[in-house]
């Protein structure tokens, strides 16, 4: 362009400005939408780029801003934390997490990682979304199966009349919902999914759903018992399936399709109304009492763990034990006696007994340093039908095999 009079270019104009003024092209237009936006979404490269041109182009036109939240988030690098590249060979591709793990693992670890930074993904990482995923999954489908037949119109118990243990699990129920509703509107999907893993993982499988299995399985079909820990499985599955619809949508759609006719107000769970709180279910007198029956179960777990193990084993599983208490704890000895057929129940053995001495065999807790306990083989013999051992096996007539509690609900 040798001997060309060449003039700057004065007439620029932001490459962002298209999408900068969306604003008033989309909102304002649109059916449904309305001015500003609730939010602008998008990676944290955009404070320079679209947050910045809307906010100029609203500002300069209306005095205000476009939206009345931002949220920014990271970007997706491999798992050793270096960014994805074909040449490098470590692009993890969506549709491949899809196709073998299925849209709902993925959009679990979307809401499981603090999107606020750059995060990692890989196929370890998957994996273990995958196990994570499966917890939530098979509590639901124990409750599932485990409340055929329930119709919650004419079978619900009235929350008065529930067991201890049931009015417990509602009351950590509330607190889900609660801490679930408060991360939800801080847009922190990485505490709703460690609530609820928590919540379904080790507050009902491993601690609620495996107590009730005694009730649920041996008890009358319509007795109070029964009824009791389906009416709140209900609830619990209920809130359960509302509060996973926003991530795992499609696992969501597939509990609610099963859920009892009459509770499904709607086609599709993303239809029905969110959650309520129900102040009335919460019960810190209940939470606290089996705080400390958690903290026995607990010492207790280990020991019963201990004696199934070893040539010389003591037990096969945990119905197969007495558990022998020491303590000069004078509180600690009351709780223990009030509470005895309780922690029985809650600790799923055949027996307790609380000694007034203790020989050197006896073990001291962890949770309850004062506490003292011993495992033994329980007394009697086996029932054929709960497994529980009693001592007054086959004292009722024509019920030679089981006890009498099995005797009066199979008459």
């Amino acid at each position: 362009m040798e001997g060309v009079s060449l003039r700057k270019e004065t007439n620029i104009m932001d490459v962002w400005f298209d999408s900068g003024s969306s604003h008033r092209a989309v909102l304002e237009t649109w059916e449904g939408l309305h001015w500003p936006a609730d939010l602008y979404l998008e990676g944290s490269d955009q404070h320079r780029g679209w947050f910045q041109t809307s906010l100029l182009t609203s500002v300069g036109s209306r005095g205000t801003a476009p939206f009345k939240k931002i949220l920014t988030h990271g970007f997706v690098n491999d798992g050793k934390g270096e960014k994805m590249s074909k040449s490098k060979g470590n692009v993890v591709a969506p549709e491949k997490i899809i196709k073998q793990y299925g849209a709902d693992i993925l959009r679990l670890w979307c809401a499981s990682v603090d999107y606020r930074e750059d995060v990692k993904i890989s196929d370890n990482i998957v994996k273990q979304m995958a196990e994570t995923y499966r917890r939530v999954r098979n509590t639901a489908r124990y409750i599932l199966g485990n409340s055929y037949g329930f119709d919650p119109k004419k079978d619900a118990v009235p929350y008065q009349d529930l067991l201890e243990i049931d009015k417990w699990a509602l009351h950590k129920l509330e607190m889900l919902k609660k801490s679930v509703g408060e991360s939800y509107e801080k847009y922190e999907f990485y505490n709703v999914f460690q609530e609820i893993h928590y919540f379904a993982g080790i507050d009902m499988s491993a601690f609620y759903l495996d107590i009730i299995k005694d009730r649920l399985y041996t008890e009358k079909e319509d007795s109070l018992a029964r009824r009791s820990a389906q009416t709140v499985m209900i609830e619990i599955l209920m809130t359960l399936v509302k509060m996973i619809a926003p991530i795992l949508s499609f696992t969501a759609e597939e509990i609610w399709e099963h859920l009892p006719e009459t509770l499904r107000d709607q086609e599709s769970v993303l239809l029905t109304d969110w959650y309520v709180m129900k102040e009335e279910h919460i019960n810190e007198k209940v939470e606290e009492k089996w705080a400390k029956i958690q903290k026995i179960r607990k010492d207790a777990n280990k020991l019963l763990e201990k004696a199934r193990q070893g040539e010389n084993r003591i037990i096969g599983n945990s119905l197969d034990a007495k558990l022998q208490c020491y303590t000069e704890n004078t509180d600690l000895k009351t709780f223990l006696q009030e509470n005895q057929k309780v922690l029985e129940t809650a600790l799923i053995v055949s027996q307790i007994e609380i000694l007034t001495e203790k020989t050197e065999a006896f073990s001291a807790g962890e949770e309850y340093k004062d506490l003292f306990l011993q495992v033994l083989h329980a007394d009697g013999e086996k029932c054929d039908r709960c497994w529980k051992y009693s001592t007054e096996l086959g004292s009722v007539e024509g019920h030679p095999h089981i006890c009498p509690r099995c005797s009066s609900v199979v008459e």
